[in-house]
């Protein structure tokens, strides 16, 4: 299994207890000693679980947030993140700012990108994806 960085989607299966991501993630943890994702991530997951007013979740997110491993946005992710946004805008294939923002961490830190959003970052040239619920 490669090194991954784990997208939202992926990351609220396996938080809603979905059995196909959580084998995935249990299989992961054998060879590595964390789940990465990246600080887009964690505010878009804190953001649903605060509007939802989910405490006990929230707090079982925390929780598991501080023994995983959150990667930062950098200025060279940043950058690599506004250069897919502008490649893509100009094949009038955008995508959002967010995705753009996670693929440029994912990138920069060499890591697969685990998502269920295939069809959006299959066109980040580069980017190696991959599924954990199909």
């Amino acid at each position: 299994m490669n090194p991954a960085l784990v997208d939202t989607d992926i990351l609220s299966e396996f938080l809603r207890g979905i059995p196909q991501v959580v084998k995935q993630v249990e299989s992961y943890l054998q060879d590595y000693d964390a789940i990465n994702f990246s600080i887009i991530t964690y505010y878009e997951i804190l953001n649903g679980l605060l509007y939802k007013d989910a405490r006990k979740q929230l707090k079982k997110f925390t929780e598991f947030a501080q023994l995983n491993k959150i990667l930062p946005l950098t200025i060279s992710a940043t950058q690599r993140a506004a250069e897919i946004s502008a490649e893509l805008k100009k094949k009038g294939q955008p995508i959002g700012h967010t995705d753009c923002l996670i693929a440029g961490i994912a990138l920069t830190n060499g890591l697969q990108l685990i998502t269920n959003n295939i069809e959006h970052f299959k066109r980040i040239k580069g980017l190696k994806l991959a599924n954990w619920l199909s």
